[in-house]
């Protein structure tokens, strides 16, 4: 292939080609070649310590997950208690609620006895790897803007706040050129989730599927050899000299041309990464595949820790996702039960199978929702959004299992016992990563903005 077959009787100038294709797809590869000429400036903060983690997954429950029916058990002797329950509804109006029994039944697990509720007993075999945080909180009441404010660590709409992945993605990158350093699975509740708003698209989430096609149209067409293909990357190098001379390359151009050379190196690696056709039975067991409830769940987690065995750096899974997310609990709170087993089994799986292939220590695993589930009900058998008090729990790399920290009042509503903001869980996950979240920031219109809130600080309690 030569330069004259790309377009016939040179009726299209080269640089109106590639404008008009966007730079290109089989001219992706050039966007290594211009980084290592020095024309592109990849932005990179690198580790400020040395960390604990190499790798985040990170378990989004969405729609918000009643830590009274899960990990932090209440005395049914306030049970039709009313209590107040100002800020809540659509007016703000006060309004005061009776507090409605939990139907859980709880047992102790581990080392440090913590109880968890029988809708997850597998959980509960790996507690003395978990550092549960039952005193979480956050402002917002309602999902949107709950799951901004959990993603970003803002609330204001100033500006467009990067989610936690492209933070990282932004500071570390990735250990395997071929894969992408953020990667969502799995529905999210917002966009939000996936973006990296200020910090631009090339640093925002890469949407994964476990199966076969773990990215819709990534294949080459059928046909194309690697040598063909090498041509074709070879002519159309040649092309984009010219346009390198001419046009000085904006910030559009560059997150562009960054995606599509990584799904050139991806139509090779990415593939590979979902085969679980070398997984032995006892692994897909470990995570419940081939088991009705939780064959969905597990396959999403075993592709987790395969690209954690990659290199990937930040693997974000949203379970339940969309809309609200499944996990809004409003009419019945049984409907926690099916989500429950959904994600027992291959929770446990991902932990344990971490754990014996000497992935753990290097692997942050974080469980959390946007927001908890209040004491009381809305006149039904559910539970209304609690951002006053929630749990989230932490395992692997570093952080001190078996542990349980903070505490909300005696009926769950606020947190009361070392209160821990939204922002303190992810001040901690950067802390792991080797990242201080204080040198976190970027200057936007003049103004210097950080990813978390000046006030929050890691967890240091849960931490080894």
């Amino acid at each position: 292939m030569n330069e004259s077959s790309v377009y016939p009787c040179g009726r299209i100038a080269r640089r109106k080609f590639l404008f008009q294709a966007g730079v290109g797809f089989f001219g992706t590869a050039m966007g290594a070649l211009w980084a290592e000429d020095g024309k592109i400036r990849d932005a990179r903060l690198l580790a400020h310590f040395p960390p604990r983690a190499k790798s985040v997954i990170f378990l989004f429950m969405c729609g918000g997950v009643s830590h009274i029916d899960t990990f932090d058990p209440k005395d049914n002797k306030w049970a039709g208690t009313m209590i107040d329950a100002v800020g809540f509804g659509d007016n703000l109006a006060a309004m005061r609620r009776p507090v409605i029994p939990c139907r859980r039944t709880f047992a102790r697990y581990g080392k440090s006895g913590a109880p968890v509720s029988e809708w997850f007993p597998h959980v509960g075999e790996v507690m003395d790897e978990i550092a549960l945080v039952r005193s979480m909180w956050c402002h917002e009441t309602n999902h949107f803007p709950a799951v901004i404010e959990t993603a970003t660590g803002h609330r204001d709409r100033i500006v467009e706040h990067p989610c936690l992945g492209s933070w990282v993605n932004y500071a570390l990158g990735t250990e395997n050129k071929n894969l992408p350093a953020f990667v969502n699975i799995g529905r999210p509740s917002s966009p939000i989730q996936l973006s990296g708003g200020y910090l631009g698209a090339s640093v925002s989430a890469t949407p994964f599927g476990a199966g076969d096609t773990p990215i819709p149209n990534l294949r080459p067409p059928k046909g194309i050899n690697g040598a063909e293909r090498e041509r074709q990357m070879r002519a159309l190098e040649s092309l984009n000299r010219e346009f390198l001379a001419e046009y000085e390359i904006h910030s559009a151009i560059a997150a562009r041309t960054k995606a599509y050379e990584l799904a050139a190196r991806m139509q090779l690696s990415a593939p590979e990464a979902v085969n679980f056709s070398e997984e032995p039975d006892s692994v897909r067991r470990l995570y419940g595949i081939g088991e009705k409830e939780t064959d969905d769940f597990g396959k999403q987690l075993l592709l987790a820790r395969r690209l954690v065995e990659r290199g990937v750096r930040f693997i974000q899974i949203c379970h339940a996702g969309g809309g609200n997310g499944a996990w809004d609990a409003h009419g019945d709170i049984e409907s926690h039960a099916p989500l429950c087993r959904q994600t027992d089994k291959p929770i446990a799986g991902l932990i344990g199978d971490l754990r014996q292939r000497g992935l753990l220590d290097s692997t942050l695993v974080v469980w959390t929702s946007e927001f908890g589930r209040t004491p009381w009900s809305q006149n039904t058998t559910g539970r209304d959004h609690n951002p006053r008090g929630f749990s989230s729990w932490l395992a692997g790399a570093g952080v001190r299992g078996g542990t349980v920290y903070g505490g909300t009042d005696e009926v769950g509503y606020r947190a009361v016992e070392n209160p821990q903001y939204i922002s303190a869980l992810q001040a901690t996950i950067l802390h792991q990563l080797g990242l201080d979240h204080k040198k976190m920031e970027v200057e936007i219109n003049g103004r210097p903005v950080r990813l978390v809130e000046d006030a929050a600080q890691p967890i240091w309690p849960i931490l080894a």
